[in-house]
């Protein structure tokens, strides 16, 4: 047996004829970041926080989102059999640049997913000892001013198609961290309708689109970044074994984190490097 089967996941799933509202409903009631899409039961494709952020915000038709099925913006999913390790779904992961892969028997179909912070998981308890943050983590990284409006940062989010971004004071130090499922959040608020939350079949009405966050008249223009971001910003010495930066993502469900180097924010360490780690030691033996 492959040692893919101790970590993968019953996938949680939406019908492709989903409103965007209900996928969005899901995402925020679940805490997670993705669904399996399905056609009767049979998967046919994923749905992501971020492929749902970067089609609304660049969408100039001003839809509501009970009118546009989870179909119009699915992508590919990508399979494995469960006889692939664990190391081969790195590769695989690294190589197409997505963070979800479903895993499939012969016998039975879909039987699970697998996705990065699985692995992440399976890092933290397997492979102490064999990185420190500062060999894996990213110096680069992209940050802006938590004072600056909304529109702003969310423009630099569409511009460079990340769904995160580093959010920093006038001194220069690391304040918090904005994602999509903040915006969700402050798009929720907005149209006072917080309580889908607790009534995953209440359409959600609000519209999110460019013209909320980016127009001259939408409340991006009114509120800052550091009203709406996350502020419980999560960040790890360079001189850490990897293992502690694995286990703070996976117990917060956060997909990155700072890097500190002498108290200053000098880097960012994610689930991705984490891949990376896996694919050198692979390489190396």
């Amino acid at each position: 047996m492959s040692d893919l089967n101790s970590i993968l996941k019953k996938p949680l799933t939406t019908e492709k004829n989903s409103s965007l509202s209900h996928v969005i409903s899901e995402l925020l009631k679940h805490n997670i970041s993705r669904l399996i899409v399905t056609d009767e039961n049979l998967p046919v494709g994923i749905i992501t926080e971020k492929d749902i952020g970067l089609f609304l915000l660049n969408d100039d038709t001003e839809k509501n989102l009970d009118d546009v099925p989870v179909s119009q913006i699915m992508n590919k999913i990508t399979s494995v059999l469960d006889s692939v390790n664990i190391k081969g779904c790195v590769e695989i992961m690294l190589e197409k640049g997505i963070g979800s892969l479903g895993v499939t028997s012969n016998k039975d179909g879909l039987i699970g997913i697998i996705t990065k912070t699985d692995i992440a998981q399976h890092y933290a308890q397997n492979h102490a000892g064999m990185h420190k943050v500062g060999d894996i983590m990213t110096i680069s990284y992209l940050s802006m001013n938590s004072d600056n409006f909304l529109s702003d940062v969310v423009s630099k989010m569409i511009e460079e198609k990340i769904s995160r971004i580093f959010l920093k004071n006038e001194q220069n130090d690391p304040e918090g961290i904005l994602t999509f499922r903040d915006l969700f959040h402050v798009a929720l608020e907005q149209g006072n309708l917080d309580s889908v939350l607790d009534n995953a079949d209440q359409s959600i009405s609000v519209v999110f689109t460019r013209k909320g966050f980016l127009s001259d008249s939408g409340f991006g223009n009114t509120i800052k970044a550091k009203d709406v971001m996350t502020k419980n910003f999560k960040s790890v010495d360079f001189e850490e074994d990897l293992v502690v930066a694995c286990r703070a993502m996976v117990q917060n469900r956060i997909n990155g984190m700072g890097v500190k180097i002498n108290g200053k924010l000098g880097g960012v360490i994610s689930k991705t490097d984490i891949l990376k780690a896996i694919y050198i030691d692979n390489q190396s033996k």
